[in-house]
C-alpha cells in the first residue's frame, strides 16, 4: 500500500465491475497500516492518543522489524496486506496468507515497496540475506503487534468502519457511483468509467474485466491507498470517515432546551446520531455501559426521534426527520 507521492493510478471499471462493487474490513492491513503511525507520528495527529497508550505495551517487542517495513516514501510490501476474502476476515486468516506468501512475491513487493532504494538492512538480516524468506521473521512479530496495540481497540475501530460502510452504501444506492466517490477524498477522482487515484507512488492502469472493485474504509490510512504493484485486481483502502472521535469520549454538553425536553442522557444521544452507530460505540463515546444506552434508544426509537437498521451483526441507530429538526434547535441565549 502507498501513500501521496505524485503519480497516479487509474481503475478501468465497466457495467459489471461497478455491480460487483463490494466493502470489507482488515484487521490485518489496520494492523500494518498502524506502523505509519509509529514512525512518523507528526502525519498521523489525530492517532497519538493510540499511540502513546500502545508504545508501554511494546517494550520487548522487536519494533525495529515492524517499523522498517514502512518505505521512504511511506509504502508497505503488498505481500502484508492480502486481499480480504470475505466481509470480515479474522485476522488469524489473514495473517496466514500473508506469512505463506511465496519467496518470489516477498521479494518482488518489497522491492516495489523500497524502489529506488534498497530493502532495509534490518530486514536483510531478519531474513538470512534472503529477502524472499522474510514473510515468516516478520508476520511472529506482526502476530503479536496485533494482539498488544490493535486487537484490544479491534471493536471500536470496527464499529467506525461499518459506519462509513453504512454511509457509502446509503451514497450508492442515491447517487450511484459520481456520489460514492464524490467525498471520499480529495484525490480520487471519477469520470467516464475510470476511478482515479492522485498523488501515489505508482503509475500504472488497471483494467477491472469483471472482477468488480474492492473498496476498504480504514482508521489508519490517511488517504487512498491502492496497492503498490498492478498485479491484483481493484482494490482501494480509503480514510473512513468517523476517525477523528474514535480516541476521545464525546465532551459534555451544555444545559440546553432539548436537555429539558428529553433528560441530558437521551439528547447527548440525539446529537451523537448524525451518523449510523451502534449500541456499543455510542456507549464507549458516552463512556457509559451498553445496557443504559439501549434504554434511552428505545425511548428515542419508540417515539420516532432514530431510526434503526441492521448493518452485518450490527443494529446501527441514526437521528430520523423529527430528531434532526429537534437536535439542529439551538437553545436560547
Amino acid at each position: 500500500m502507498d501513500v501521496a507521492w505524485g503519480l497516479m493510478i487509474r481503475f478501468v471499471l465497466g457495467v459489471e465491475d461497478l455491480v460487483d462493487t463490494r466493502f470489507a474490513v482488515s484487521p490485518l492491513q489496520e494492523t500494518v497500516l498502524s506502523l505509519r503511525v509509529l514512525r512518523d507520528p507528526g502525519w498521523y495527529a489525530l492517532h497519538l492518543p493510540w499511540r502513546r497508550m500502545v508504545l508501554p505495551r511494546l517494550d520487548g517487542l522487536d519494533l525495529g522489524l515492524l517499523l522498517a517495513l514502512v518505505g521512504r516514501r511511506h509504502t508497505l510490501p503488498d505481500f502484508l496486506t492480502p486481499r480480504p476474502t470475505s466481509f470480515a476476515p479474522a485476522f488469524e486468516d489473514e495473517w496466514d496468507v500473508a506469512r505463506r506468501a511465496a519467496p518470489e512475491v516477498v521479494r518482488r513487493e518489497l522491492t516495489a515497496a523500497y524502489e529506488p532504494d534498497a530493502v532495509p538492512e534490518v530486514l536483510r538480516d531478519a531474513a538470512g540475506g534472503d529477502v524472499g524468506l522474510l514473510g515468516e521473521a516478520v508476520c511472529g512479530v506482526l502476530r503479536r503487534y496485533w494482539q498488544l496495540a490493535i486487537e484490544p481497540f479491534w471493536e471500536r475501530m470496527r464499529l467506525v468502519m461499518e459506519a462509513d460502510m453504512t454511509y457509502r452504501a446509503r451514497q450508492l444506492a442515491v447517487g450511484g457511483a459520481r456520489l460514492l466517490f464524490a467525498d471520499m477524498h480529495p484525490h480520487l477522482r471519477w469520470r467516464d468509467g475510470v476511478l482515479s487515484v492522485d498523488k501515489v507512488v505508482g503509475e500504472h492502469r488497471v483494467v477491472a474485466s469483471g472482477r468488480g472493485l474492492l473498496l476498504i474504509p480504514s482508521v489508519f490510512a490517511h488517504q487512498p491507498a491502492p496497492p503498490v504493484t498492478p498485479d491484483e485486481p481493484p482494490v482501494l483502502a480509503y480514510p473512513s470517515r468517523g476517525v477523528a472521535t474514535l480516541w476521545a469520549s464525546a465532551p459534555v454538553a451544555e444545559s440546553s432546551a432539548l436537555d429539558s425536553l428529553l433528560g441530558v442522557a437521551k439528547a447527548r444521544i440525539l446529537l451523537l446520531l448524525e451518523e449510523p452507530l451502534a449500541t456499543s460505540e455510542i456507549a464507549r463515546r458516552l463512556d457509559v455501559t451498553p445496557s443504559a444506552v439501549s434504554q434511552q434508544l428505545r425511548v428515542l426509537h419508540d417515539n420516532g426521534l432514530v431510526a434503526r437498521a441492521r448493518q452485518g451483526r450490527q443494529v446501527l441507530y441514526r437521528r430520523s426527520s423529527l430528531g434532526d429538526q429537534l437536535a439542529r434547535r439551538k437553545a436560547p441565549s
